[in-house]
């Protein structure tokens, strides 16, 4: 089992940018690839950005690139999101989720995270 705490969510303006974590407890953290994941409200559940259990490969959903970046630390158990610019189309509960490779859907994830609000205001 992995369980998995998000944090860093808030009330931001149209570009300004925000820091999500996500810390990881349970079994390995570093044997797992990590993703983000953002659910608007009457929207299903999209992907954000993923990075594999190295670090070495990242992805990104072409609405975020550029934008966004993804990043881990190993040694403290936990996945980053940086996200910049951001637009009030970004505005969604935040997840993130556990896997054996990176990917970008949803129903691959074995484990997930709770959610952390972020809310962009024009």
């Amino acid at each position: 089992q992995v369980q998995l705490v998000e944090s860093g969510g808030g009330l931001v303006q149209a570009g300004e940018s925000l820091k999500l974590s996500c810390v990881a407890s349970g079994r390995t953290f570093s044997g797992y690839a990590m993703g983000w994941f953002r659910q608007a409200p009457g929207k299903e559940r999209e992907f954000v950005a993923s990075i594999s259990w190295s670090g070495g490969s990242t992805y990104y959903a072409d609405s975020v690139k550029g934008r966004f970046t993804i990043s881990r630390d190993n040694a403290k158990n936990t996945v980053y999101l940086q996200m910049n610019s951001l637009k009030p189309e970004d505005t969604a509960v935040y997840y993130c989720a556990a896997h054996w490779k990176a990917s970008m859907i949803p129903r691959e994830y074995n484990y997930w995270g709770q959610g952390t609000q972020v809310t962009v205001s024009s």
